[in-house]
């Protein structure tokens, strides 16, 4: 597989337990970055969501998009939950995708 194409859904936050934005992506570090960088004007930028807090890879962009719509079409407290399951003290994970 590509680096470049790497199908992924993730959560940026603003802080613990604060603001969060899912999203889904074919290239997360040059996704991340555009977040941590406010590049483009919307949800993200305008709550200050640049610390990724959880991700999940799939093997292909169908099957990301699926998960994305059911992780959005879920609670708060599930997302919530997520992120505390993978990721307890809310790390900005982006070196981790960058290395």
């Amino acid at each position: 597989m590509k680096r470049d194409f790497q199908p992924a859904v993730y959560i940026v936050a603003n802080k613990r337990n604060g603001t969060i934005y899912v999203g889904v992506t074919s290239n997360l570090p040059q996704r991340v970055a555009q977040h941590r960088e406010e590049i483009f004007d919307g949800f993200s930028k305008r709550n200050g969501c640049t610390l990724l807090v959880w991700f999940e890879v799939h093997s292909t962009m169908e099957y990301a998009i699926t998960c994305e719509k059911q992780l959005k079409g879920g609670s708060r407290k599930r997302k919530l939950a997520l992120i505390e399951s993978a990721n307890p003290q809310w790390r900005d994970l982006f070196a981790e995708i960058c290395a």
